[in-house]
């Protein structure tokens, strides 16, 4: 058999566009191997592991920051085949994920975001001695602690119980998946203290003991479904913040626990999950008043944006908000919440063409089922939980630490003097 062609460092270099100082920074980075040429004197490379980074690195020009080399490794297009975003529709795997939160729950869909087989009736159970390793962990927190607090101990509990968390084989991280998602859940405590009944760990569906973490009323099964259809349609939304942390995470060969542990991170933001949490106390105060109107000149009076409203892949209403919208609008009891929330859109609207986002939807959600503010951050997080496993999944398929772009150093120019050392206080 021939030995596949090899190239110098120059040739390298050209075909990555980039100087041959980079190509030795590929090498350090783990994205190329380089073999000693014959005779000692430079290095060699595989033809097509060359060209193979050159494709991954190839984007368009205008995801490229200024200064940056041509072929640096960057964050500015990520192959991805989980979530496709188009106008005012979205899709999971090719498949219009509206239409798949209508037809199948939670666990389904993550299947099917998973493995891209789809399994009717598919449960998640967590195991004993993970849950009660992540209970007992919860359960230590300060009363204060926040639903996102509680679901990183969480994670990091079940991953000190899970002595095969280093495997990243698909098998195993589907196993690891399957098991955390509902410690996550059976780990929140119940929302009507701890001696309310609540569903035993693996009843039903994941979204019935959800909901018994964020509301002490009995659901019907009307608001089961929107919650279900929730927790469907949040499953992923392509690169957002916490998604990108996730996917630099798996980049460096993270286990499932700690990629899911630095989505959490990302994710406590106030201008990621916490939104919902915003658009609860708007919507509340809406309520309370009687009128949008002098609710939104209080919020533009101080300079702050009304939340719940607007996206920057929408040029529409969110395809999310609108469904959650259609299921509410069959209960009830929503009926004085939807009102205000439309009262919003239709005030915000005389002046800024912007339209409901999930936010808003999720706050409707919350509100009239008497849930807490911080309800629609967990029903975020638990839900891109799959989400971001399916990523992980994804990156690991790739050449590991990849997502390391290329700083623009912009500070004093070296060399510079070493700095004298400032006088203690007296």
């Amino acid at each position: 058999m021939t030995e596949p062609a090899r190239l110098s460092t120059r040739e390298a270099a050209e075909r990555l566009g980039v100087k041959p100082e980079t190509v030795y920074a590929y090498v350090s980075r783990g994205l190329l191997t380089s073999r000693r040429a014959t005779g000692g004197r430079g290095s060699t490379f595989d033809a097509a592991e060359v060209d193979a980074l050159a494709r991954r690195n190839r984007r368009p020009a205008s995801d490229a920051e200024p200064g940056t080399p041509p072929g640096a490794p960057g964050v500015g297009a990520i192959r991805t085949g989980i979530t496709f975003i188009d106008k005012d529709r979205y899709y999971f795997r090719g498949v219009d994920a509206t239409a798949l939160a209508r037809r199948y729950g939670y666990e389904e869909a993550a299947e099917w975001l998973w493995t891209g087989v789809l399994r009717p009736g598919v449960r998640f159970t967590a195991p004993r001695e993970t849950l009660s390793a992540a209970r007992r962990a919860v359960e230590a927190l300060p009363a204060h602690s926040g639903p996102v607090d509680r679901l990183r101990v969480a994670a990091i509990a079940a991953a000190a119980a899970d002595p095969l968390r280093f495997d990243l084989s698909p098998e195993a991280v589907l196993g690891s998946a399957r098991a955390l998602i509902p410690t996550l859940v059976d780990a929140l405590p119940p929302a009507g203290g701890p001696d309310a009944e609540e569903p035993d760990a693996g009843d039903g569906a994941l979204a019935r003991r959800l909901w018994s973490r964020l509301s002490d009323r009995s659901p019907d099964d009307a608001s089961l479904r929107v919650l279900d259809t929730a927790l469907v349609l949040l499953i992923d939304h392509d690169l957002a913040a916490s998604t990108l942390a996730v996917r630099v995470a798996a980049s460096a060969r993270a286990h499932p626990y700690a990629v899911v542990s630095a989505g959490l991170g990302t994710l406590e933001g106030p201008l990621h999950g916490a939104a919902s949490g915003l658009a609860h106390h708007f919507l509340a105060d809406v309520l309370q008043r009687g009128s949008a109107a002098p609710v939104v000149a209080d919020q533009l009076r101080t300079g702050r944006r009304v939340p719940g409203l607007g996206h920057r892949l929408y040029p529409g209403e969110d395809p999310r908000a609108q469904e959650l919208f259609r299921l509410l609008d069959g209960i009830p009891a929503a009926a004085p919440t939807l009102g205000a929330a439309r009262d919003i859109v239709e005030t915000t609207a005389r002046h800024v063409p912007l339209h409901a986002n999930v936010d808003l939807a999720l706050a409707a959600l919350s509100v009239s089922a008497g849930m807490p503010a911080e309800a629609g951050e967990t029903v975020f997080a638990v839900a891109r939980t799959a989400g971001w496993i399916a990523h992980a999944l994804e990156e690991y398929e790739e050449h590991p630490l990849r997502m390391r772009p290329v700083g623009r150093y912009d500070g004093p120019k070296p060399p510079q003097p070493l700095p004298l050392p400032v006088p203690a206080a007296p």
